[in-house]
């Protein structure tokens, strides 16, 4: 892993929809096996130990659909259940749409870099329950902004959610937005977010949905333009219907952050809050 601190450096950025840690395998298992997005089961913590074990080389981890707690995860917080196995020091979590004790939806950050400030917004749109984690690590123009999260399925309001997210980082120099978008690259709502927010998609479109047979880009990680990309991909594995999206980014001159914590099998991770 390359340290990060000072002068900007590279970072290895993943960003993850983790299906609450359910695979799929084939489209006809959304109806066969529906119970298991509302009940416990053993494979979920299987597969949440294989994408620990999968996340714990990167700086930085954005997750989609965590459970934060509830009956279908065994009333487990996800994003703090990776961060322990995966030994990431600070991780955050933003629920987003609960059903009961059945099921809670949400966000979440695992990062070797202490945040400075995580801010949680309620991303508009006629049906709630979609959010936005805004990061910021270090201070001032040298700091880095980043942006986790989950767009609706609907156009009319992705447009909307990102058209607020626009609002919120259009005047910041650095910044990373990651996630599930549930559009494709060349859609008007994300070829109008990245002119709005002064972001860009670097490379080639990269499927990752389904993950048994990627077909869709619905999942990206788009920077600012002044920030180099040396690898972008998606990762061969079915832990989830969504392959994890892996980039890694050089900062540049022009970003400081704070102090980068390596593993340490006897540091009890920390969940940042504001």
């Amino acid at each position: 892993m390359i340290v990060v601190g000072g002068a900007g450096r590279q970072l290895k950025l993943l960003s993850y929809n983790i299906q609450a840690g359910t695979s799929t395998g084939r489209y006809r298992e959304y109806v066969t096996r529906s119970w298991r997005q509302v009940l416990p089961n053993n494979q979920r913590v299987a597969n949440l130990d294989s994408i620990a074990e999968l996340v714990r080389d990167y700086d930085i981890v954005a997750l989609q659909e965590v459970d934060c707690g509830s009956l279908r995860s065994g009333f487990l917080n996800q994003a703090k259940y990776l961060a322990t196995h995966a030994q990431f020091p600070w991780w955050s979590h933003q629920g987003n749409r609960k059903v009961g004790i059945v099921a809670h939806a949400g966000n979440g950050l695992l990062s070797r870099i202490e945040p400075s400030e995580i801010e949680e917004h309620r991303l508009p749109g006629a049906i709630p329950g979609r959010g936005a984690m805004v990061v910021r690590f270090g201070a001032g123009e040298k700091a880095l902004w980043l942006v986790v999260l989950h767009l609706a399925l609907g156009r009319r309001a992705r447009a909307q959610q990102l058209d607020y997210v626009a609002s919120l980082v259009r005047s910041y120099p650095h910044v990373v937005v990651m996630g599930d978008f549930n559009s494709g690259p060349g859609s008007r709502e994300v070829r109008s977010f990245c002119d709005k927010a002064g972001l860009v998609r670097p490379g080639e479109p990269v499927l990752t949905f389904p993950s048994w047979q990627p077909q869709r880009a619905i999942d990206h990680i788009l920077v600012s333009p002044n920030m180099q990309i040396s690898e972008l991909r998606a990762l061969p594995v079915t832990f989830s219907d969504h392959q994890p999206l892996s980039m890694t980014v050089d900062l540049g001159d022009d970003v400081a952050l704070p102090g980068h914590s390596g593993s340490d099998q006897n540091q009890y991770p920390t969940e940042y809050s504001s």
